[in-house]
């Protein structure tokens, strides 16, 4: 069976520290805030002694769009297109983000649509302003 993508992904050569600043920015100019952010190579490290690249989850949220879903459907939040992921990759950082389509596939629910067609268009707003600035 082929895997299903679920990612909006992303690959700059910018390095990981200055990708994590402009990814912040990228996500406030479409109406996201950054509410959480778990340093995933740091808690391995602490945790279990385990060494990683550079991996970040952001926990952004756009208040807007993530009610009009929860008001659809209550169990949403389990698959809001909330965390955005910035991770080094050999030379390069990527930036990964859940696709909001997922919403929709996993539910049925029409009513989602409208509010997955608007996230998409600012997650892609967002990484093809990072994309732009990458040069």
């Amino acid at each position: 069976m082929q895997p299903v993508k679920y990612d909006r992904t992303i690959r700059l050569d910018s390095d990981f520290a200055t990708t994590v600043a402009m990814v912040r920015e990228a996500l406030a100019a479409q109406g996201f805030g950054v509410l959480t952010e778990i340093d995933v190579t740091a808690t391995l490290k602490a945790k279990l002694g385990a060494e990683m690249e550079d991996y970040l989850i952001l926990g952004a949220c756009n208040p807007p769009l993530a009610h009009r879903a929860l008001e659809a459907d209550r169990t949403i939040g389990l698959l809001l297109p909330c965390n955005v992921v910035v991770r080094r990759d050999g030379t390069t950082t990527l930036v990964q983000a859940l696709d909001p389509n997922v919403m929709v596939t996993m539910t049925g629910l029409a009513e989602l649509e409208p509010v997955a067609s608007e996230a998409t268009a600012r997650l892609d707003a967002a990484l093809a302003a990072l994309e732009g600035a990458k040069g």
